[in-house]
């Protein structure tokens, strides 16, 4: 060996690097269980959300959903807020008293949590003018949540209510047209 000191030097330098290397994995790799764990917490509101919803407990949604908390769906002019969803559930489950949501899939990413679920309960009572049929239906949804400190600050819904009005006996057929 012609220089020992250049040796142990190198061999100090290559120590130093790949132990500020793994450092910074280290860190990298806290920084992912932490968003991680958020995330998980984030999907356990939503699913808490969707129980508080199916026991009509709404002292509970209240306390799930974030002040100015809003709901849209396509075909809605104006998104909702909080206590006009309870009138839409309160409306929905006097006609289908046994609804309830089966979360099927959760992905969360960031704020936003997605949710693909299947809905189903028995047709007790008239809903948007059809007299009861005792029919139990199915609807597909996925929703998408925003949850922020906490609390569901908003949502998304795209709801299968085609599937859900034909079950109910409605049929779908093509406009007449005037000659």
């Amino acid at each position: 060996m012609k220089n020992p000191l250049l040796v142990v030097s190198l061999v100090f330098l290559l120590c130093f690097a790949f132990g500020c290397q793994n450092k910074a994995e280290k860190a990298q790799l806290e920084k992912f269980k932490a968003q991680g764990k958020l995330e998980e917490q984030k999907k356990g509101v939503v699913g808490n959300f969707f129980a508080a919803i199916d026991k009509n407990d709404f002292d509970k949604l209240k306390q799930l959903s974030a002040d100015g908390f809003s709901f849209r769906e396509p075909g809605m002019a104006e998104p909702i807020g909080f206590e006009t969803l309870v009138q839409v559930i309160k409306t929905h489950y006097a006609a289908f008293p046994d609804w309830k949501h089966t979360i099927e899939e959760m992905i969360a990413e960031g704020n936003i949590v997605a949710i693909r679920l299947v809905q189903n309960g028995t047709h007790k009572a008239p809903y948007e003018g059809i007299p009861p049929t005792n029919k139990e239906v199915t609807m597909q949804a996925l929703f998408f949540c925003e949850v922020v400190d906490g609390r569901v600050k908003g949502g998304w819904a795209i709801e299968d209510y085609l599937g859900l009005y034909q079950e109910l006996g409605m049929e779908l057929k093509p406009k007449e047209v005037k000659k």
